[in-house]
């Protein structure tokens, strides 16, 4: 095995849990986010050699157009479901987790990547710009607009009006 191919695999065994948490909260949906990863993962692998060093920034990236771009392409075509597939999952914040899923789908798609991207991902403003393909300045309009519709649904707790 080549190094670049190593190099790979070990951070594809240690980012893609991360990845796939991250790719769930920007699509809503477990199979989807690992479809999205698989998707991203494949379309970093050409520019290898030149991320080897950094490749999560351009990974991330990768991962929020795609979301978006998914969203665009299927959104004709999908019929949502208020109700969630039953799964037991010991010493987890189901309800914390129900209450994220569902504040994060009322955003759109441009939205939801800010949100994810800046608080959940703890990116700045520039990068979340970079990663997005964005200026900052639409980077601050979609993040205050997402967060007043998140504060206007009141689906998260802790995010309540400004004082």
């Amino acid at each position: 095995m080549s190094s670049v191919e190593e190099q790979f695999t070990a951070y594809v065994g240690a980012r893609r849990p991360a990845l796939v948490r991250t790719a769930y909260l920007l699509t809503g949906n477990g199979e989807d986010a690992d479809d999205l990863v698989q998707t991203a993962l494949i379309k970093a692998v050409p520019k290898w050699g030149r991320i080897a060093d950094d490749p999560e920034p351009y990974v991330r990236a990768i991962l929020a157009r795609e979301s978006v771009n998914r969203w665009r392409r299927r959104r004709w075509r999908e019929i949502a479901s208020a109700e969630l597939p039953e799964q037991h999952q010991p010493d987890v914040d189901v309800a914390g987790r129900e209450a994220l899923r569902s504040a994060l789908a009322t955003l759109a798609p441009r939205q939801r990547a800010v949100i994810v991207l800046r608080y959940y991902e703890d990116m700045t403003e520039r990068q979340t710009a970079e990663a997005l393909g964005i200026s900052v300045g639409t980077v601050k309009s979609q993040c205050r607009d997402a967060l007043a519709r998140l504060r206007v649904s009141d689906l998260v707790p802790g995010v309540g009006a400004p004082h």
